[in-house]
């Protein structure tokens, strides 16, 4: 049985049944990691990048295991500390351009907790401008400023 793959072709997701060799050979693979993090208040962490709601995540460096990645973006992102993994969730894909190059990125997303108290930070010199722990509803209404293959994660993880 051949596996079938979602991405999000110009943030419309396309299923990718058969050829994903054939499909990949014609995009420059970038792997990255991040996280749906929880504090200890049950309330959710949520970056404000490039107009739009997001979730903390980054490229994976030569050799740098994929959960370590995932940690330390997050905190470099936010400003954070005390991460902890409970659980890896799915895997997501989405093309886009940068430098004239078709990028195929797949992002490993990690569930995450932690009981940092202290005051976000966002990585402004990564375009953050907002880093915000947010509870149920108000995720829910940010969802809708955010790219689809984050919102169907946050639906999956939320429902």
């Amino acid at each position: 049985m051949s596996q079938k793959y979602k991405v999000y072709i110009n943030n419309k997701p396309k299923i990718i049944i058969d050829n994903w060799d054939v499909f990949c050979s014609s995009y420059t693979l970038i792997e990255a990691a991040g996280g749906i993090v929880y504090n200890n208040e049950g309330k959710l962490l949520m970056i404000f990048r490039n107009g739009k709601w997001d979730l903390p995540k980054g490229k994976i460096e030569k050799g740098e295991d994929i959960r370590a990645c995932a940690i330390r973006e997050v905190e470099e992102e936010c400003g954070i500390s005390g991460l902890e993994i409970i659980s890896s969730l799915e895997q997501t894909y989405h093309t886009y351009m940068q430098d004239g190059k078709e990028i195929l990125k797949r992002t490993y997303w990690f569930k995450m907790c932690c009981d940092f108290k202290g005051k976000l930070t966002p990585q402004k010199e990564e375009g953050i401008m907002e880093a915000v722990w947010f509870d149920k509803d108000d995720v829910e209404e940010k969802i809708q400023n955010t790219f689809e293959n984050i919102k169907q994660l946050l639906i999956d993880e939320l429902h």
